[in-house]
């Protein structure tokens, strides 16, 4: 099940995705997040599906991947598809036992929210799984930099938001390898009540709390030995610079998304 969550993890290629500018991926994505509750047929979802195909193909990234970034939320997904179909009223009866019912409206609006959670988590898991942690915090940077201006402290929020991404996988095998010391221990994570289920986590909650605090303290004390100081007066490696291809992509992906969000 952890090694399902794939939220932060970066996989290197050498693909056309991959070498794109962080900004630009990250203003694709939020085309696409409007376009997604802006669509309202099927046909429009079918559409966007085969973006979201050609975006895994040109990144060179196994469909497998994201499929797996699917797999821990299906759950909310599934409660999401149910509650829709029995609460949601509207239209033509299909399906009726006692006081529960399924109507064409509850069915329509179920597999809409359902589809848009899935292409929200799958698009979103492309971000990290083509975008290093260091572009991503300056391409973040960068887009921020205007609301510096009302105070927005820009570097220290990319840093932070960065920061988190980054832990994530970190977090994930650490909870895994201190699961397997557990149970080596006798420990049973799957037995019992919800209530037991709960009581037996507490070994591995507290060693993993305990971890995340010291690597956030190892963290700490290395960026103030190597003199970090916040974005004041920093200066970069490698300068983020739009390309021919960025604006190409840019157009072309905001012009697709848009239309399919106003027509479909």
């Amino acid at each position: 099940m952890l090694n399902d969550i794939m939220i932060g993890q970066y996989i290197e290629r050498d693909s056309l995705i991959h070498k794109l500018d962080p900004r630009v991926k990250i203003l694709v994505i939020m085309f696409f997040i409007i376009s997604i509750f802006l669509i309202e047929s099927f046909s429009g979802y079918s559409v966007l599906a085969l973006f979201i195909l050609l975006t895994v193909f040109l990144s060179k990234i196994n469909l497998k991947y994201i499929l797996r970034s699917i797999k821990p939320l299906l759950f909310i997904i599934i409660f999401t598809l149910v509650i829709h179909l029995f609460m949601t009223k509207g239209g033509r009866v299909l399906w009726q036992w006692r006081f529960l019912s399924i109507e064409e409206e509850g069915l329509r609006m179920g597999s809409f929210m359902s589809l848009r959670l899935i292409f929200l988590i799958a698009y979103t898991s492309l971000l990290t799984l083509t975008t290093s942690p260091l572009e991503l915090t300056d391409g973040l940077e960068r887009l921020l930099n205007p609301f510096k201006r009302i105070g927005l402290p820009a570097h220290e929020l990319a840093m932070m938001m960065t920061i988190a991404l980054r832990f994530i996988p970190t977090l994930l095998e650490e909870a895994e390898k201190i699961m397997k010391a557990q149970k080596a221990r006798g420990a049973d994570f799957e037995g019992g009540n919800l209530i037991q289920k709960a009581k037996n986590l507490i070994p591995l909650l507290v060693p993993l709390f305990v971890n995340a605090f010291r690597r956030a303290d190892e963290l700490a004390l290395a960026m103030e030995a190597r003199c970090y100081r916040g974005g004041e007066n920093r200066t970069r490696m490698n300068v983020l610079a739009f390309a021919r291809k960025d604006y190409i992509v840019t157009v072309i992906s905001i012009i697709y998304l848009s239309l399919v969000g106003i027509f479909l």
